[in-house]
């Protein structure tokens, strides 16, 4: 145990996600260490993102206005809704630059352990956005994991019956991995997904 700032500082890193106890002390030495115009620069930056950064008003995206930039592009496809988990999911879409129609951010997953129910997440809003006809097809895109499933099974259970065209992610066997690795779950949706071999 340090004594007084250090170790409060020590205390704060070790709350962020990912970050263990050997590695919020080595940020902390790091801070102590480092030049203070950076450091400034640093607490400036969380105290920005604290001030401007809010949700789109329209998908819950990040954003610092109003709207998101994908919600005022109006050269995306209005037709196609993408439902994702967080908003670090958008980025992680966008950079396949596959996807060119809109998104809406749920703000997590069901996770009835963790006390996270559909009450919880954006999924009034998903409904309201699908009352205007507009949206043609809805693509799932939460993780490939339990809480992730859930979210996917609650979602299209409850949007059959809007008559609107609901799909889901792909998944299966990661390029480069072995069969011996690959858990019951992912196995089993890469033989659900398979296609033709040939051409």
């Amino acid at each position: 145990m340090y004594e007084g700032a250090v170790q409060d500082l020590i205390d704060e890193f070790g709350r962020l996600p990912g970050i263990g106890p050997k590695s919020a002390q080595r940020i902390a030495f790091h801070v102590l260490e480092a030049d203070r115009e950076d450091m400034n620069r640093l607490a400036d930056a969380i105290r920005a993102v604290k001030d401007k950064v809010k949700f789109c008003e329209v998908c819950f995206n990040v954003t610092e206005q109003e709207k998101c930039n994908i919600c005022r592009d109006t050269r995306r496809d209005a037709t196609v809704l993408c439902v994702v988990e967080e908003s670090k999911d958008v980025m992680a879409v966008e950079r396949t630059r596959s996807f060119r129609g809109r998104y809406h951010v749920l703000g997590g997953s069901i996770n009835p352990i963790g006390g996270i129910g559909p009450e919880q997440l954006h999924i009034r809003e998903l409904l309201n956005r699908l009352h205007d006809d507009t949206i043609e097809e809805v693509i799932i895109a939460t993780d490939p994991n339990l809480e992730g499933e859930a979210t996917s099974t609650y979602l299209a259970r409850m949007l059959k019956s809007l008559g609107i065209k609901v799909t889901r992610l792909a998944s299966g066997l990661p390029v480069g991995g072995d069969l011996e690795y690959a858990d019951e779950v992912t196995l089993g949706r890469a033989f659900e997904g398979r296609r033709s071999a040939i051409g």
